[in-house]
């Protein structure tokens, strides 16, 4: 277990600060910033000398990745800019037919909608199932398809209402009828637990930006092996192919891992200092950052609940949340509430119609008692 002394060295953040908004943006551990710090000094002062540290690092990268979610192997990762190219990656290279369907929900992201709504125009059809009206979102998915159904698109926990999907019970669900399952991770990883393979997860992307504590810029995008070659390849460049280290051949293929899907350069800062967040995830331990972060997620509902000035529209059952409680103000509007605790340092966003907070494992506990005193009822 960290002691506040780790913790406070690792996140020093001003003391004027208090930041709950890990769902949107978050700040970096310092081990990333000095990893960040590290390879630019290198790059000011040695260029690319050392170029065979940068791939080393690339793929340790992969490797750390794939431990953390569980995948087969490092291959059946990608390193790519963002959640919305690896879900665009898997939109326009998957082999649709006229008439097919996917589903999503009705409080999707805008990546996890507008991706699959662009795809009417190919004869591919969007069903939305609503969640807030079932008890079971898992089976309500689920009972939406029909035979023309292909995917599932969901995202693993939603942005607004803070919703946390069954991945394990959808994944089984999609697997009995031969239904692929996409989803959107960006606001799990490094959050709660992921197993790529016990979820029958047959699509995975998560930027860095938000619970993985690491820099725009780059994602984890996984593609489990039996779809690889299926996927059709709309990106190319030299460090897709099979040998990218080979300048000078005119005979090429694509890789036959998920490097595949990176067409050109990779973005060398955002891998170095992704790696040292997920050095900080594996020191720590899943288990011991999902604990924590659902204890203060807990800490919150317990908190807004003795408020009658506060309402919570994040469901608080056991198994249905994670890092995002959002919740109303009687008195204020969420835009306002959410101005004002700014003004104070007390860093969230208006999600949802509501006030969203979004603390972290490392977030101090008695911060979410000063956060929501600071709200006026």
């Amino acid at each position: 277990m960290p002691d506040d002394d780790f913790l406070a060295a690792e996140f020093p953040l001003d003391s004027s600060v208090i930041y709950l908004n890990h769902a949107g943006i978050c700040p970096l551990p310092k081990r990333a910033a000095d990893a960040v710090r590290r390879f630019v000094h290198e790059c000011e002062t040695q260029g690319a000398r050392y170029y065979s540290r940068w791939v080393a690092m690339e793929t340790r990268v992969r490797e750390q990745l794939a431990q953390l979610i569980n995948a087969g192997a490092p291959d059946d990762i990608a390193l790519l800019k963002n959640t919305s190219e690896g879900l665009s990656t898997v939109a326009y290279g998957f082999p649709w037919r006229p008439g097919d369907n996917v589903i999503i929900s009705d409080e999707e992201f805008p990546s996890n909608r507008v991706v699959w709504e662009s795809l009417r125009g190919r004869g591919v059809s969007v069903r939305e199932v609503p969640l807030a009206k079932t008890d079971d979102p898992e089976d309500a998915l689920v009972a939406a398809a029909d035979a023309h159904t292909r995917m599932v698109a969901i995202s693993a926990v939603q942005f607004a209402s803070g919703l946390r999907l069954d991945l394990a019970k959808l994944g089984a669900l999609c697997h009995a009828r031969d239904i692929a399952l996409c989803v959107d991770a960006i606001q799990a990883l490094g959050a709660i637990h992921v197993d790529v393979q016990a979820a029958h997860i047959d699509f995975l992307a998560a930027d860095a930006h938000k619970w993985l504590l690491g820099p725009e810029g780059i994602a984890a995008f996984y593609c489990a092996p039996p779809w690889r070659e299926q996927l059709a390849l709309h990106q190319f460049g030299w460090h897709m192919r099979e040998n990218f280290g080979d300048y000078d051949t005119r005979d090429w293929r694509p890789a036959p891992s998920a490097r595949r899907f990176e067409c050109g350069s990779p973005n060398m800062v955002g891998i170095h200092a992704l790696s040292a967040t997920l050095d900080l995830f594996a020191e720590i331990g899943m288990p011991v950052v999902e604990r924590r972060v659902l204890a203060r997620t807990e800490q919150l509902f317990a908190a807004v609940q003795e408020r009658p000035d506060l309402d919570c529209t994040t469901d608080n059952k056991t198994g249905r949340y994670a890092g995002i409680i959002t919740f109303h103000s009687k008195s204020l509007s969420a835009d306002d509430a959410v101005a004002r605790l700014r003004n104070q340092g007390i860093i969230c966003a208006s999600r949802g119609g509501g006030i969203r907070f979004s603390p972290h494992f490392y977030t101090p506990r008695e911060q979410l008692d000063r956060a929501l005193a600071a709200i006026p009822g």
